[in-house]
């Protein structure tokens, strides 16, 4: 058996086992970051005043406003991803929050990564696993495991 023909029988059976483990692997990652949003939503909710102090320091417009936008997408983005409903969908306004994130609170980190000086202050921002995040499931979406896969699963053609 050629090299080749030892490796491509490997690689099958390796897609085949990760693709039994996708879906519970994405269940994992929409509870554990949901939740994480959900806390993290609930946490600007509850100190307003000092939320609103912070994003004027980081020059986000119109910042009370922007506190209970920022704040009531991490809630109900949260909410929606443990559930894996309208998970797509609600993939696009957490992707623009964590955007909004880094050019606000964390621009000096974006500026750094950009001129390719120091990719470790980006990586290790709070906001890096959420928009990953978000990016992961608006391509792979919720997987099997999920009020989408159930409510809104195509029909089997006859």
């Amino acid at each position: 058996m050629s090299l080749a023909s030892s490796y491509n029988k490997l690689d099958r059976l390796l897609a085949k086992i990760a693709g039994w483990l996708q879906s519970p692997i994405l269940l994992f990652v929409r509870l554990a970051w949901g939740f994480q949003l959900y806390e993290s939503g609930r946490g600007h909710l509850g100190n307003v005043a000092e939320m609103v102090t912070r994003f004027q320091g980081w020059h986000v417009p119109f910042p009370l406003p922007s506190v209970y936008i920022s704040a009531t997408t991490e809630v109900v983005g949260g909410v929606l991803l443990m559930l894996g409903l309208f998970s797509r969908y609600i993939s696009i306004p957490l992707f623009f929050n964590f955007c909004v994130a880094y050019l606000t609170a964390s621009l000096d980190s974006v500026k750094e990564l950009l001129h390719f000086k120091n990719p470790d202050d980006f990586l290790n921002d709070a906001a890096f696993p959420f928009l990953v995040t978000s990016l992961l499931i608006f391509a792979f979406g919720p997987g099997k495991i999920s009020l989408d896969a159930l409510f809104f699963r195509k029909p089997a053609s006859a």
